[in-house]
């Protein structure tokens, strides 16, 4: 089982939008150093959304071949296409990803028994473990809990990304499923109270351009060590809140800039940081010591 800091981490880009294979050897070597558990490619953070599948993949194995074992990697490869998501996952274990992040399909508003059949597809079609991803304020489209469960039967669909920022309802899930499928935060400011009540780790934004106070927090937080959890998380409450001031990633993407690690580079439709940001996001850096 996968547990800890998961980094959602960002797709580097040149200023013209092409992907700096570079920058995202650098930015691993940086997750390496800092303590980062796992990295999640691909996912809505690295823009999956803009990338084309041929892209898409080529980070994928990028992302494999520069991580050379030193921690697990996670294929982001969901679709609001089943086929797509297929081949999608196909072309993560391919690459040799360790497992598949796959979000609930999005525009289509597909019931729950369609949620389901498409899971259970994907997972008969692509033997490698499979995390669900459910984020209804992307998608539109809400997994409940009893869908989780269901799920959670099939032997290598293993986690579930929470984002839906309810607590109580993913501390009550965690009570029902087995003790080997494992329940991650998709949100950092509620991550701490995820993990603290039986969370397995957290896929995050924050770490980013936090790896090492994540990384220290979620250790706290997974053993139940609610003071110190607590204190960790308190100097990474303003990244927490202004990381999401304008869409992700466009803050994480400027905060790596003035940290020196990528260029200035992000896809259309989405933009460089607003400037009236600047100060709020480089304020909560200088809370969590980063600058």
């Amino acid at each position: 089982m996968i547990t800890g800091s998961l980094v959602a981490i960002v797709t580097p880009m040149h200023a013209d939008g092409s992907v700096d294979h570079d920058a995202l050897k650098r930015l691993i070597n940086f997750h390496v150093e800092n303590g980062t558990d796992a990295i999640v490619s691909v996912g809505t953070t690295g823009e999956s959304a803009t990338l084309t599948v041929s892209e898409h993949e080529e980070v994928i194995r990028a992302t494999v071949k520069n991580v050379k074992g030193r921690m697990p990697v996670i294929a982001g490869t969901g679709a609001n296409s089943t086929a797509e998501a297929i081949e999608l996952t196909q072309a993560g274990k391919a690459a040799g990803a360790d497992a598949c992040l796959l979000v609930v399909p999005y525009y289509n508003k597909p019931p729950q028994h369609g949620l389901y059949q498409h899971f259970k597809t994907i997972a008969e079609a692509v033997d490698i473990p499979q995390i669900l991803y459910n984020v209804p304020g992307r998608t539109a489209c809400d997994m409940l809990n009893e869908t989780v469960l269901k799920l959670s039967d099939i032997s290598n669909i293993v986690g579930l990304k929470d984002a839906t920022a309810d607590v109580p309802r993913g501390l009550e899930l965690i009570k029902q499923l087995p003790d080997d499928f494992a329940v991650y935060s998709g949100e950092d400011w509620t991550s701490k109270e995820l993990m603290l009540g039986g969370g397995k780790g957290t896929i995050t934004v924050t770490a980013n351009v936090a790896p090492k106070l994540v990384s220290e927090m979620a250790a706290a937080a997974i053993a139940g060590k609610s003071v110190e959890a607590s204190e960790l998380d308190a100097r990474l409450q303003g990244l927490h809140k202004n990381l999401f001031i304008e869409a992700n990633p466009i803050p994480s993407k400027w905060a790596l800039k003035e940290m020196g690690l990528i260029g200035e580079g992000i896809r259309l439709p989405l933009m460089p940081l607003s400037e009236q940001y600047h100060d709020e996001v480089r304020a909560a850096m200088k809370q969590a010591s980063i600058v």
